[in-house]
């Protein structure tokens, strides 16, 4: 397969993603709109407005919002979601529904817009009790994906020294005290959502868990 053929399934990927969580979100109330995500300091409305943000930014419109942030690059996240949260829950929700398609997306490998839709996605189903059952091998290439990366978020150095095995596929790495579990539950731990912690087996948990912690994301 060529590079470009890789790309164009990843975009399959990402925009079937984006689809499922839109339809798992169209009938939420304001209240459920206001609950914390897994994102520290931020609720599920403005996790969906963060991802559709991200989809909205090329090379040139990132790198300007860089330079007017003054490299802050925590103020430039924080300035593009407060320009996609909108007035309401439903026009957040909309501008969402119209970035499904996009293949817009900032300096950033495909791969790593596919960890944001799902990580992201979990973010918000988790605290509102959805489940989505996800195809293996989308997990699968997300995992290996952050398994080997410190861009965007501390995933790399967060399973330095452990040894993660996952219990529903393919999914392997490292070597050391083991780690356990799902691809889903192993993913959110190496993206430092703690909560999947609990979800997790091996001698190497606590150490997991102490790091996602500690360690910044």
């Amino acid at each position: 397969m060529s590079t470009a053929d890789r790309r164009t399934a990843i975009w399959a990927l990402i925009h079937a993603e984006r689809a499922a969580l839109a339809a798992d979100l169209t009938q939420l109330t304001d209240e459920q709109w206001a609950t914390p995500s897994l994102c520290d300091g931020l609720t599920v409305r403005e996790v969906l407005a963060h991802l559709t943000s991200g989809a909205g930014l090329t090379p040139v419109r990132w790198l300007a919002g860089v330079i007017r942030c003054r490299f802050d690059f925590d103020k430039q996240v924080a300035m593009r979601l407060a320009e996609q949260l909108g007035s309401t829950p439903a026009e957040t929700f909309e501008r969402f529904r119209r970035i499904v398609t996009s293949t817009t997306k900032p300096p950033l490998p495909v791969l790593a817009m596919l960890g944001e839709t799902i990580v992201h996605g979990e973010d918000i189903r988790r605290p509102l009790g959805i489940h989505r059952d996800y195809p293996i091998d989308t997990l699968t290439r997300v995992a290996d994906y952050y398994q080997g990366s410190d861009m965007v978020v501390l995933a790399k150095g967060r399973i330095g020294g452990l040894r993660l095995t996952a219990t529903d596929g393919p999914f392997t790495t490292g070597a050391g005290p083991l780690v356990s579990g799902t691809t889903l539950a192993l993913t959110m731990a190496m993206t430092g959502r703690t909560a999947y912690c609990d979800e997790l087996e091996g001698d190497g948990v606590a150490l997991l868990r102490d790091r996602s912690r500690t360690l910044a994301r």
